[in-house]
């Protein structure tokens, strides 16, 4: 009895390993459920400001995130790296690089956006202006 409380106590001691979110398998379950706030288009200062914080917020165990506007080519989002040397990985810290993109005032009518997760699998959404378009 005596060695179980030992192996008891030495398991209560013991952290748990915790999910850091730095790989596909940790982020596309968060991701697929937020799919329909993935961008966001505001009006601002005579702009239209295409923001990709929801996917930005998520980065680590994205390879890549392709997006288009208006059928137009596909672009490739700049992003930060995943900051795993920190207790927060997908920290944002905006540091010369916005979670956000500026294109001409009411230009934005439809967004298509690929992501390409680290494990090779991908996932893509188109979004009408009017479905994203925040006051």
């Amino acid at each position: 009895m005596k060695h179980r409380v030992g192996l008891s106590l030495l398991l209560l001691a013991t952290p748990l390993a915790a999910q850091t979110f730095t790989t596909a398998a940790e982020v596309k379950p968060i991701l697929l459920a937020t799919k329909p706030a993935w961008i966001a288009v505001r009006e601002f200062d005579g702009r239209d400001l295409l923001y990709f914080t929801n996917l930005l917020a998520w980065r680590c165990g994205v390879s890549e995130v392709l997006y288009s506007v208006n059928g137009g080519e596909p672009v490739q989002l700049e992003m930060e790296p995943c900051h795993e040397d920190t207790a927060q990985p997908n920290a944002l810290l905006m540091e010369g690089i916005l979670p956000y993109v500026t294109l001409p005032l009411a230009s934005v009518e439809k967004v298509t956006v690929a992501v390409l997760f680290d494990d090779g699998s991908s996932e893509a959404e188109t979004y009408q202006r009017k479905s994203v378009l925040t006051p």
